[in-house]
């Protein structure tokens, strides 16, 4: 039976790619990461995936000025390595319409925080664990959304709670939701490649 065929984008660490690829690798994996993406030539999640010989390529307003080739070019790509599912994995740019058209309803992304509750414009990396913290909730966690045409509006098909401690801090928060997201994401990706869909709580 062939793989789910999974085409990654990336910005930074790429830490989700990373835990993509070692999920992919165990012997029931049913998706495979084939062709990953970076609008930073020197993103650490890009050369990552040089040296494990999955197809890359740094697609940016540095290699493509008008945002209507850049869409076409990283919309190519992904056709040209027959992805399946596309996933945002801390990319930091927003996907054109010729990409969103051509896999929609196919493009996955994973938010540090619950949805619908702090999600939008600006909320990201630290900005979002901060709101968190801010708002006095006692629970946070990642959430794996459709990919539409604005940020973080698309329909939420899992999420997986962790607790917000009374001492915790900006990093603190922000690690324990990653090491969520490095759970969660896999997961959802399996599920979808298995035709299932899943909701998990990790509250005790």
């Amino acid at each position: 039976m062939p793989k789910l065929r999974v085409g990654v984008l990336v910005s930074h660490n790429g830490s989700n790619l990373r835990a993509l690829h070692r999920a992919a690798a165990e012997p029931a994996a049913r998706f495979e990461v084939v062709a990953v993406i970076s609008n930073n030539s020197g993103s650490p999640g890009l050369a990552y995936a040089r040296e494990h010989r999955i197809a890359t390529r740094h697609l940016s307003g540095k290699t493509h000025p008008g945002p209507d080739q850049l869409d076409e070019a990283i919309r190519a790509m992904f056709v040209e390595h027959s992805v399946e599912l596309v996933v945002t994995a801390g990319y930091m740019k927003k996907l054109g319409p010729r990409t969103r058209k051509q896999f929609a309803p196919n493009i996955l992304n994973i938010h540090p925080a619950l949805l619908p509750r702090f999600g939008g414009p600006g909320m990201y990396a630290n900005h979002v664990h901060q709101a968190v913290l801010d708002s006095g909730d006692t629970v946070s966690g990642p959430s794996v959304h459709i990919v539409d045409d604005e940020y973080d509006t698309g329909a939420v098909i899992a999420q997986l709670e962790v607790p917000v401690l009374a001492a915790d801090t900006v990093d603190t928060l922000a690690a324990r939701v990653l090491t969520a997201e490095h759970t969660l994401l896999p997961l959802v990706v399996q599920q979808i490649a298995t035709g299932h869909h899943l909701y998990l709580d990790s509250r005790p």
